[in-house]
């Protein structure tokens, strides 16, 4: 199929990566031309604007660090709207708030196209083993139509709902994966307090019933030598998923006190000029509050 990828960060060429490996023909674009080097190498077609990848493509994708983003790449003269023929799909993987989701997506009804919303579950790690999930919100045809690609990406594909539905999703389950890394984070600081070897620490919550696949490859970081160069994702950026959790938790009406203390780590190590670490750093914080660094 001839598909268009906005967006090459560190997530998108991944995604890129995997649709091509299953055979399609992909047309990408971003800001900065020379994160697609790579990708061009391995058979990607550049073009100079979204408008001109939806105008080649049946089927469109991006992934954007936030609303104002999608907005700018999906929306205007040069966005992937005005290059969409009718009837054909965009999806956007981007976290965003659902109402800036729907927003988009009436854009796209106005000119016959169809947009769906399709965060992505999982970190690089994940995409790269071909382990990541993929939520999706919006009609349910252009669903069964875009499956198939999907699939390619991840081997879990779920139909949420309508539009703007999988995005709340995505931002329920980035809240649930927060509070339990920055608990676990707790949890360790505890155990050394009291005397147990980190890394016994990390060891033994990772055979125990709290283990999980997120611990799994993450906890190992706070470990002496461990904390990658390059974060799965830095503190800013996990940041910005709690606000909005925070955020639809006050339109709802919804109580998320967890959220609200996992922000105010995330505050914490922004303080300590630790946030361009991946945010399990948040262990540190509380290795700092206990007197124990």
């Amino acid at each position: 199929m001839d598909l268009g990828f906005v967006g090459l960060g560190a997530m998108g060429q991944l995604i890129v990566r995997r649709l091509i490996d299953a055979g399609h023909r992909v047309t990408g674009w971003n800001r900065s031309r020379d994160k697609a080097d790579e990708l061009i190498a391995a058979g990607m077609r550049w073009t100079d604007s979204p408008r001109a990848v939806a105008q080649t493509s049946e089927i469109v994708f991006s992934i954007v660090t936030d609303a104002a983003a999608v907005r700018a790449i999906a929306l205007g003269r040069d966005g992937v709207v005005a290059g969409l023929e009718r009837g054909k799909i965009f999806i956007d993987m981007s976290t965003i708030s659902p109402d800036a989701s729907r927003e988009v997506a009436a854009e796209f009804a106005k000119t016959g196209s169809i947009m769906l919303d399709a965060p992505i579950s999982g970190s690089p790690v994940t995409v790269r083993q071909g382990n990541a999930s993929i939520m999706v919100g919006g009609d349910e045809a252009a669903f069964e139509r875009a499956k198939p690609v999907l699939l390619a990406i991840g081997p879990k594909v779920t139909r949420i709902g309508a539009n703007g539905l999988a995005c709340q999703m995505k931002i329920a389950v980035n809240l649930l994966l927060m509070v339990e890394v920055i608990a676990f984070g707790e949890a360790v600081a505890l155990a050394e307090k009291g005397g147990v070897a980190r890394d016994v620490a990390v060891d033994a919550v990772l055979k125990s019933v709290a283990a999980s696949p997120v611990l799994g490859y993450r906890g190992p970081f706070i470990l002496e030598g461990k904390m990658p160069a390059v974060p799965l994702a830095d503190v800013t950026l996990q940041q910005k998923d709690m606000l909005l959790a925070l955020e639809l938790g006050r339109r709802l009406g919804s109580p998320v006190p967890l959220a609200a203390a996992a922000n105010e780590m995330m505050n914490a190590c922004r303080g300590l000029g630790i946030d361009h670490r991946d945010f399990v750093t948040a262990h540190e914080v509380y290795r700092r509050l206990g007197g124990q660094a």
